[in-house]
């Protein structure tokens, strides 16, 4: 092979090393690897759940979904429900889980209905620490819950009792992002004051939501003023349609009312593209929270709970390093000795 041909192989510029190179390298392992993703959607029924998950995904995640009648719903417990889909986009793989709570808050008595949905959180947390503690680590499957949408009725002056309880039971194990269901019930002064109030119930009750990262000084301008956005708009009113209708020419997703059609993916009738456009964004995000803080905390208190402290471990380490680096100098010693008294036999 000819010396220009191995040049054009491997490029000598001058001060460039390669490892620029870096990113695209990651970025391209990830692709191949694809993405996984696990989203709770928790409320009562009725709220639109199931419909905002299909038209935020565009697939169907329910096709054969049941809808109990008012007399089953009266000894109701809280059930789980697990549906995954692999879905593709421009050769990108996204695992999503979507885990649906159907149930909650339906029972007369729903003092203790949020137990199952912690259980399950939790049980996640264990299955991921015991998979990580096991000697085959390289293929684990993450099913832990990296965000739970909450759906807030519209149809309140605010938050329930029970949607408080819930949200305080759940903050330190779960990223949240509140949402208020079917906003289309709602004239824009209506909404922006059930926004504020419910931002200040948050607050009051000491209630920790999913706080979107402040965009890097060196993003565009655009990314900035999108974040900036984006927080403005928590909670998230939105609206969900899987039915197409045509407006002046054009197929939308939307709901026909007699005195119009209210577009789900117009930003100026609700926020869909807003929550859409936060969890796309902030996927990665999720997620990192999700592994550095709500699952270390579980570890830590798992470990606790075991008789095993995190900070006992690492003294114990400590420990055996000193008594490693004794028995060293002793060994050490032992040589120079001998290798003295050898020394002194030559001499002699």
């Amino acid at each position: 092979m000819s010396q220009s041909g191995e040049k054009g192989k491997f490029p000598e510029t001058a001060g460039y090393v390669g490892f620029a190179n870096l990113p695209n390298q990651v970025h391209r392992k990830s692709v191949k690897k694809g993405f996984e993703f696990t989203l709770m959607v928790v409320g009562e029924s009725g709220l639109g759940k199931s419909t905002l998950i299909n038209s935020l995904f565009l697939t169907d995640l329910y096709p054969e979904r049941y809808v109990p009648g008012a007399a089953e719903k009266i000894e109701r417990t809280v059930q789980i429900e697990a549906s995954t889909v692999e879905i593709e986009e421009r050769g990108v793989k996204l695992r999503l889980t979507v885990v649906d709570t159907p149930g909650y808050g339906d029972a007369i008595n729903s003092q203790d209905c949020f137990k199952t949905i912690i259980q399950y959180i939790d049980n996640q947390f264990e299955r991921y620490l015991h998979d990580e503690s096991g000697l085959n680590r390289r293929h684990i499957v993450d099913n832990r819950v990296h965000c739970c949408f909450y759906f807030i009725s519209p149809f309140g002056h605010g938050l329930k009792p029970l949607d408080v309880e819930f949200m305080k039971a759940i903050h330190s194990k779960v990223n949240i992002v509140p949402v208020i269901a079917k906003a289309d019930t709602l004239t824009l002064k209506e909404r922006d004051r059930l926004k504020r109030r419910i931002l200040d119930e948050i607050a009051e009750h000491g209630i920790k939501i999913y706080q979107l990262p402040d965009a890097d000084s060196d993003e565009d301008e655009e990314f900035k003023e999108q974040t900036r956005v984006l927080k403005a708009s928590i909670p998230f009113a939105v609206i969900g349609s899987n039915q197409l209708i045509e407006v002046k020419g054009k197929k939308i997703r939307g709901r026909l009312y007699p005195w119009g059609v209210v577009e789900v993916e117009n930003p100026e009738h609700n926020d869909f593209l807003k929550l859409r456009t936060m969890l796309v964004t902030h996927m990665q995000d999720l997620q990192e929270v999700t592994q550095d803080l709500h699952y270390e905390n579980f570890r830590s208190e798992r470990l606790k709970r075991s008789g095993r402290n995190v900070e006992e471990d690492v003294v114990d380490k400590d420990q055996i390093l000193l008594q490693k680096e004794a028995e060293l100098r002793r060994m050490q010693q032992m040589i120079a000795h001998m290798q003295a008294q050898m020394k002194m036999k030559e001499d002699e």
